[in-house]
């Protein structure tokens, strides 16, 4: 009969808060997002409309921390501030909030903010790679010049010198 070591009772059992806690969040995002389509509909109308292209990063990234989604998120959340302000001051009505949500001009500033939120996280670290590569190649060339001249200093002949 095998025993059971302590250490796989361990492994196993720190994995369940994890997904615990996760789930535990997730439901009470469900929540809040019901609370809010119950007390405040326009809002949530409106909401949904701007934050549409965020929504859909939030279930298509699947990276940890979700990096790309909450750019995107972000973005749109700046840019959904005036839409949402102007429906509170015209009355908080279903009306008003169908007329802004309907509104190219307020529906592509969104979406359009969405998308730079997009391409930053995309773009970002491509550039951050890019010049790192050119700080690198930089610091090596100065010191491939620095150990040139240290072996023309010493007299070491070039072949012996390590291969650079």
């Amino acid at each position: 009969m095998a025993k059971r070591t302590p250490t796989t009772r361990a492994v196993s059992g720190a994995a369940a808060p994890q997904g615990g806690k996760a789930s535990a969040i997730g439901w009470m995002q469900g929540l809040a997002c019901g609370g809010l389509v119950a007390v405040l509909p326009p809002t949530a109308l409106l909401l949904g409309a701007l934050l549409g292209p965020a929504l859909a990063a939030l279930f298509l990234d699947r990276q940890p921390g979700k990096p790309v989604a909450r750019s995107v998120l972000l973005f749109a959340l700046a840019a959904s501030v005036r839409p949402i302000r102007m429906l509170w001051v015209a009355g908080h009505t279903m009306a008003t909030s169908i007329v802004l949500a309907t509104d190219p001009d307020i529906v592509g500033t969104a979406w359009a903010a969405a998308a730079a939120g997009w391409l930053l996280a995309e773009l970002t670290p491509l550039a951050v790679r890019i010049v790192l590569e050119a700080i690198s190649r930089a610091q090596a060339t100065r010191l491939l010049a620095a150990r040139a001249a240290l072996a023309e200093e010493w007299g070491l002949d070039k072949k012996a010198a390590p291969p650079g």
